[in-house]
């Protein structure tokens, strides 16, 4: 080999935001004249800044190049110890690459963020508020939720009430406030609480809000109940005082015609039959004589697949999934997002339905495949894959013994969570958290409402390929 280098130091600590400098020497140990080139490789790469970039050294001479590390203070820094490599090309002997390595050690950073959504719930009973905890750090964290309020008005439910939060996360907590008063006639009231989340060695996070109580019955309906009794009350007293007397003189002269006529013989008393019981009314089934009732149930819409021809455009970033550069995909071509367009790229995807009840709950299976090069979305190997594994394409495999099977999952604001049936049901997301660029690949990962995994499938009026 034609070449000395060496690292220093060969480790180093950066903080999130921050930058380091490790310096690389180089010495060309040949006889000729070579000029070397440097690129960073790895997952610290697109954090690596390399001064500079191609290096000309003559026989027996060094050289120094500069290496600059600067990680973002997102969640993407990983904390703790991460590899790093260099690669240095000759241009005289390509073929004799050298890949120096060291060690770049990310100091750990915290930083939460506490929503509560809605900020105000109303009820007469109970609201139902939920806290979302966002982790915008590099570490995990464990937190703690109570809550509270001025004048002890109110009882709290909280679940989960810790939680455990990986980087770049998002948790969920449900709430129940309930009042330890009813109101069961007037107006409502306003109860100002706090929901406190409370981490081990940091200051605890105070997040406000407001549980509108209403009454059981509106003061109007009281008012008027009460009117309304009193005048019932002043009709019957007034009836009663005012009766009218009605008098008769048929009995007075039914009693004297007996008194002057004579008394009759008496005669041995007879038994009456007894009055036979009146029949009682029929009664008629709801809904009619034909015994029917009740609204007819209602009919099922057709689900979102299968479908042809559609786009997957992502809410959050308003990007589409995409093939890169234009025309048909090749095997093992990555799978990432770039701008929507109906014609002129790759970018329609053909639903097919595989299964039709394979999925949860009896959620339709199908494959996603792309209509220019009829391969498929697939993730490496055969079955379940972790998160954060990166989706490609590959030919078509409508079975379970692979992993090309998905199924969709509608959410409340018509979107949908597509997720994959045999990694454990992670959903399709864009790599990066919630702001990713043109380019960025898709991936797997945990399900949440608080990231970029939430697609629109949209239908396209475009003629298929011949």
């Amino acid at each position: 080999m034609s070449l000395w280098t060496s690292l220093e130091p060969a480790s180093a600590s950066v903080e999130p935001g921050g930058s380091a400098q490790v310096r690389l020497r180089v010495r060309n140990t040949g006889d000729v004249v070579d000029e070397y080139r440097f690129e960073p490789v790895g997952a610290l790469a697109p954090w690596t800044r390399v001064e500079p970039q191609t290096l000309r050294l003559y026989p027996g001479t060094t050289g120094t190049v500069e290496l600059t590390f600067s990680p973002p203070r997102t969640p993407d820094a990983v904390a703790g110890p991460n590899p790093y490599a260099v690669r240095i090309t000759p241009t005289e002997h390509p073929e004799a690459v050298t890949v120096p390595e060291g060690n770049i050690t990310v100091s750990p950073f915290t930083e939460v963020r506490a929503e509560l959504v809605p900020v105000t719930v109303k009820g007469r009973f109970r609201g139902r508020p939920r806290l979302a905890v966002d982790n915008l750090g590099n570490t995990k964290v464990t937190a703690s939720v109570s809550g509270s309020d001025n004048g002890d008005h109110l009882s709290y439910e909280i679940r989960p009430q810790n939680v455990q939060i990986e980087p770049g996360r998002a948790a969920f907590v449900d709430t129940v406030v309930r009042p330890r008063q009813k109101i069961w006639f007037g107006s409502k009231e306003e109860r100002p609480f706090t929901l406190t989340l409370r981490r081990s060695g940091a200051e605890p996070g105070e997040v406000e809000g407001t549980y509108v109580q209403r009454g059981f019955l509106p003061r109007w309906l009281a008012t008027f109940l009460g009117i309304f009794m009193a005048l019932a009350i002043a009709f019957v007293m007034i009836w009663i005082a005012y009766k009218p007397q009605v008098r008769t003189s048929a009995t007075e002269q039914a009693a004297a015609a007996d008194a002057l006529a004579p008394s009759p013989t008496p005669e041995p008393p007879s038994q009456a039959p007894p009055p036979e019981p009146e029949p009682e009314p029929s009664e008629e089934p709801a809904g009619g004589a034909d015994g029917g009732g009740g609204e007819p149930s209602p009919t099922e819409e057709p689900g979102v697949v299968p479908a042809e021809r559609v786009l997957l455009r992502n809410t959050t970033t308003g990007y589409c999934a995409d093939v890169p550069d234009r025309g048909k995909g090749r095997i093992n071509e990555r799978v990432q997002q770039a701008t929507c367009h109906e014609t002129g790229d790759n970018q329609l995807w053909d639903l097919v339905v595989t299964d039709e009840k394979g999925g949860p709950n009896g959620a339709p299976l199908f494959l996603i495949r792309n209509t220019m090069d009829r391969l498929c979305m697939d993730l490496p190997n055969f079955g379940g894959q972790p998160i954060r594994t990166p989706v490609s394409e590959f030919t078509c495999n409508g079975t379970m013994k692979d992993n090309q099977l998905w199924w969709a999952q509608e959410l409340d604001n018509g979107a949908y969570w597509i997720r994959n049936a045999a990694s454990n049901h992670l959903c399709l997301e864009v790599a990066g958290s919630g702001d990713g660029k043109i380019g960025a690949r898709l991936l797997i990962f945990t399900c949440t409402l608080t990231d970029d995994q939430e697609w629109e499938i949209m239908p396209t009026q475009q003629k298929t390929d011949s």
